[in-house]
Parts: C-alpha cells; structure tokens; sequence
C-alpha cells in the first residue's frame, strides 16, 4: 500500500499477511514489532538534479552558440548539436554503468588503465593530427586523450595513495613517485603543447596528496617546486609567455587585452543584467573565437545575462558542495579521495573557464564541463558523476548495514534484559483471585 511522503510503512516482522496493515508510527511501532520501509532512492539526488539542469542548459547553449558555424561548415545548423546529443547519451550510458560499478574494483583496473593513457598520449604525439595549431586528437578529431587522463589519474593516485597512505611520511615513497606520475602525464601532454591540461594535472595532483594527508613540509615542497618549474615553463614556452603578458596588460586596462578577451567582456556588456534573450547573441557572429567551445560562458553572458550567468555559477557551486558531501561521506579513504579529486577537477575547470572569460586568469583552453561542445569532455565529465553515484549507493548501503546491525543489537539486549527481569511464578501456584502468591 503507498502512503504520502510522511507516512511510515511497516511490515511486521515474522508474519505474512493478505491484509494490509495499518500505518504506525514512533514508539507503537517499535513495541508492535514493526520495521519501516525504506524510501530512499539511494543516490545523491540533489547532485543528480543539478546535472540534469547543467546537461540541459548545455544542450540549449550548444545549439544556439553553433547553429551558424554549424550550417557555413556543414551545411546543417543542427549537425554539432546532434553530435553533442549523441555524446550526451554514451555519456549517460557511461555513467549508468559506474554508478552500479564498485569503485572498489578500479584497485585492479588502475595500473592497466594509466598504461592505456599514456599509449594514447603517445599515439597523440606520433600521429601529430594537427589542428588549431597542436597535435591533442586523433580519430579525425572526435577523440581527445588528455581529457580522458585526467580522469585516469584521479583514479590511479586515489588507488595509489589509498596503499601507500602508511608510507606517504618518507620522501622516497610520497612525494617523489608522485612527482615522477605527474611528470610523465604533464610532461606529454605537454608536448602537444596543451598548457591548459598541463596545468590541471599537476594542480590536481597536488590536491589529491594534500587530500590523503600528506605532511605539510611535503606539501610546501611541492608547492614552491610547482611555482618554479610553472614560472620557467611560461618563460620559455612562447605560447605561455605571449598569455602571461596579454593577461597583465588587459588587467591593467581592458582595452589592451587579447581580442578573445576582449570580445567576450563586449558578450557581457551586452547581455546586461537579465540578458537579449537565448539565439539572440551578436556577438558570436561577428568574431568571438570559439563560441560553441571555450567561449560558451561568454554567450551565456550575452543571451541571459548577469542573473543566468550568477544561476550557472551557483549550479557548478551546488555540484562542488555535493561533491565534497559524498566525499565525507565515503565509507572509505578511497572513495573520499575518488569524490575528491573529481569534485575538484570539475570545479576546477569551470571556474578557470569563466575566470579566463573575464580576465581574472591567463588564457587557457579548459573546457566548461556540461556546457562546451565536444564530446571527450562532456563523456568524461558524465563518467566521473557516475563514480560520485557509486560512492554515494556504498555510503548509503554501509549505513543502512550498520544501522541494521545497531538495531538487532539493541534488540537482543531488549529481550535479554527482559528475561533477566521476568518474575518467577510461586511454587504454591496462583491464588484465588489468579494472581501469582
């Protein structure tokens, strides 16, 4: 029988019945040897609502920032968005499958996995498909290998970290393995050159290290070895350096910054407070660079607005806090440094995305998870909600385990006390009036 949110359900223990018992409910229901029913989905929902908000809003955005580009290069204004349909759906399949996937078992999938990764990134450089400039895809550019590292190492230094968490005190087991992981992923996808991915490794794994409780003399070190490897690199890389200079000049006066900078605050400025309206952006057809891809957030800007612009901002915010939720909440440290890690990638990378789009960072080419065209991003992005779904099915299901055993526990000891306190009956048997004498 279904009752309204509220009513409690019981089934009463040791006995089955035809009629449907009546609801009871508080302290009735435990002296009438009822259990409740559970009505819990057993997932985060909050997290799976804001996804299905941040997917949708994509959708919307990806058709109206690419229509035009779209139709000139393909002859049919719908063909990126399809595309990007057809992703979001082995998207949603990739995430169905890990959230019923224990993330347990990624310990043996690990080492295989990031030897994958790194064959990929070398098929990368070997192929040397250029497009924009840089060698990053193959598979006539639908494949995207350093999107998928990312993911790939979250969950091999969570694995990592989660075996060697009694060891991460001395150097020679912490911080320098750690140091030679992260220089091999960077340091091929560097050679792409993809100085925006680069950067997010690195910074992710320093965050995972902080996250498995590594000592604070490691993490300084770490830090100050980051900052002078990153100032050299910027210093000799030309693409690093003509960023870093454009970024100081346009910050201290807009008019002097990159012309995508600069045509993504003229989005804003534009847009307003409440926005032209969606399909209503100009500025997309008149030169702003990539606007279905790294610009996304700038045609937000312009066809919603401050207020659509502040409402995706808090959607990404309430997708970090939900993160950082199941993270605490794992029932493991390797499901809280998985929830981590992936929490702060997407974070991450969103908030570089927008940060970039307003001249508060140098430029980087980090995607917009949900939102960007490109289907590498979005089908990694959806795996990684996927695993947070996991962990989040195991806490509950450990609760519910423990819950269940506290409950048998105090049930025996009910009964046991119970017996304990029961009276005897006199030997002289009852008296007339049926009491015991």
């Amino acid at each position: 029988m279904f009752h309204s949110m509220g009513e409690g359900t019981y089934v009463k223990q040791g006995e089955r019945s035809n009629r449907h018992p009546e609801p009871v409910e508080g302290p009735a229901a435990r002296l009438h040897g009822y259990r409740p029913r559970s009505l819990h989905l057993g997932v985060d929902t909050p997290l799976i609502l804001v996804v299905i908000m941040l997917m949708t809003f994509g959708l919307v955005m990806v058709y109206s920032a690419s229509y035009d580009y779209s139709l000139l290069t393909y002859g049919s204004g719908a063909q990126m968005f399809q595309r990007q349909l057809l992703w979001a759906f082995l998207g949603l399949g990739a995430a169905t499958i890990l959230t019923f996937f224990d993330y347990h078992f990624f310990r043996r999938l690990a080492v295989p996995a990031i030897i994958l990764t790194v064959a990929a990134l070398v098929a990368v450089l070997v192929l040397n498909q250029v497009r924009l400039g840089a060698a990053r895809t193959f598979v006539a550019g639908s494949v995207q290998p350093s999107e998928l590292a990312k993911l790939v190492m979250i969950i091999y230094l969570s694995v990592w970290l989660f075996s060697k968490r009694e060891q991460l005190a001395d150097i020679n087991f912490g911080m320098l393995p750690l140091a030679a992981i992260l220089g091999l992923l960077g340091g091929l996808i560097y050679l792409q050159p993809d100085l925006s991915a680069t950067i997010t490794i690195v910074f992710l794994g320093g965050m995972m290290f902080f996250l498995a409780g590594a000592e604070l003399r490691q993490i300084v070190l770490l830090v100050i070895v980051a900052l002078v490897i990153g100032f050299l690199v910027v210093k000799v890389n030309l693409t690093g350096s003509e960023r870093m200079t454009s970024f100081q000049a346009g910050f201290n006066d807009p008019i002097n910054a990159s012309y995508h900078v600069r045509r993504s605050l003229e989005a804003f400025v534009k847009g307003g407070w409440l926005g032209v309206g969606i399909g209503k952006s100009e500025t997309k057809l008149t030169g702003l660079p990539f606007p279905s891809t790294d610009s996304i957030f700038a045609v937000v800007g312009e066809e919603t607005g401050v207020v659509g612009s502040l409402a995706l901002v808090g959607l990404y915010a309430i997708l970090f806090w939900r993160g950082l939720t199941i993270a605490r909440r794992a029932p493991d440290m390797l499901g809280t440094l998985l929830a981590g890690g992936l929490s702060v990638l997407m974070a991450f990378e969103a908030f570089v995305n927008m940060a970039v789009m307003l001249n508060l960072l140098p430029f980087a080419g980090n995607a917009l998870p949900f939102l960007s065209s490109g289907g590498s991003n979005l089908l990694i992005s959806l795996s990684a909600i996927g695993i947070l779904l996991n962990i989040s099915r195991q806490s509950v299901r450990v609760k519910d385990e423990e819950g269940r055993l506290f409950s048998a526990v105090v049930n025996l000891r009910r009964r046991d006390r119970r017996g304990r306190l029961s009276r005897p009956v006199s030997p002289a048997g009852p008296n007339k009036e049926g009491a015991p004498r």
